[in-house]
């Protein structure tokens, strides 16, 4: 138990740099203190005693914010970052090295027995808000961004955001990026979003524009050929976009 304490501090370290001193964090952290009551109240319920394990579960939502049913699965060094509204499901289970922000939700969307929360594979981070819905898998290394609503699968090593949750453009293929360096470069990434990481939505649109750019390029050229060989092509005036059309994006 105290080195499973241990690990829980030490994480704690290594992923807030509001953290100063063993005692601060083990004194003043709802996420720790939540973590404790947990890996009693489920020892509870895997010794039978439901109730009781449901009870101790409650008062720790009073203390501190965080809502873990003792029946989740949870690995080593779980970290919850300020914690308030976190609620974690029966079903849920949640790998090693995993860390979650406030107003997080690990929730079902069945009212049907069996799993019915989400599988969260080792080292995912999910920022303050997201909610992650139904009996689905987040792969290793995976982020999901705050305020986020995910209710399919998440590929291992990849970034989601939105609503429904859309995979982010990475600057380069995942295969390609040197997991450590991109680390390095990005540091600890809290809300699971990043300035290298591009919108999707807003890249598709950039995309079809440049496809139009160049498409517009290329019939000149060929309206110019035409011209050269004699040939006469109507001059007709494309459609202009304005002003008005662009900002209507932004509301």
């Amino acid at each position: 138990m105290f080195k499973r304490l241990r690990e829980d501090i030490n994480s704690v370290f290594e992923r807030d740099p509001a953290a100063r001193s063993f005692w601060e964090v083990l004194t003043t952290y709802p996420g720790i203190h939540a973590n404790i009551w947990y890996r009693f109240n489920n020892r509870l319920w895997r010794a039978g005693l439901k109730w009781p394990a449901r009870w101790f579960a409650t008062i720790s939502r009073w203390l501190t914010g965080i809502e873990i049913h003792p029946a989740a699965k949870i690995g080593r060094r779980f970290f919850i970052d300020h914690g308030m509204g976190v609620v974690i499901g029966e079903t849920t289970e949640i790998g090693d090295d995993c860390t979650i922000y406030h107003g997080v939700t690990l929730g079902g969307t069945s009212w049907q027995p069996g799993k019915r929360h989400p599988t969260l594979k080792n080292k995912v981070i999910i920022g303050a808000g997201a909610k992650i819905l139904g009996p689905i898998t987040i792969g290793e290394n995976a982020r999901i961004g705050s305020n986020s609503v995910v209710v399919k699968d998440v590929k291992a090593n990849t970034t989601v955001i939105g609503i429904p949750a859309r995979e982010v453009i990475h600057p380069l293929p995942i295969d390609e990026l040197n997991q450590q360096a991109m680390k390095e470069k990005l540091g600890f990434d809290a809300y699971a979003v990043a300035e290298t990481l591009k919108d999707p939505v807003g890249h598709a649109i950039t995309s079809m524009l440049n496809h139009m750019l160049d498409v517009d390029r290329q019939l000149n050229d060929i309206k110019q050929a035409v011209t050269k060989l004699g040939g006469c092509i109507e001059d007709k005036k494309p459609c202009q976009l304005n002003d008005e059309d662009l900002n209507a994006f932004k509301e």
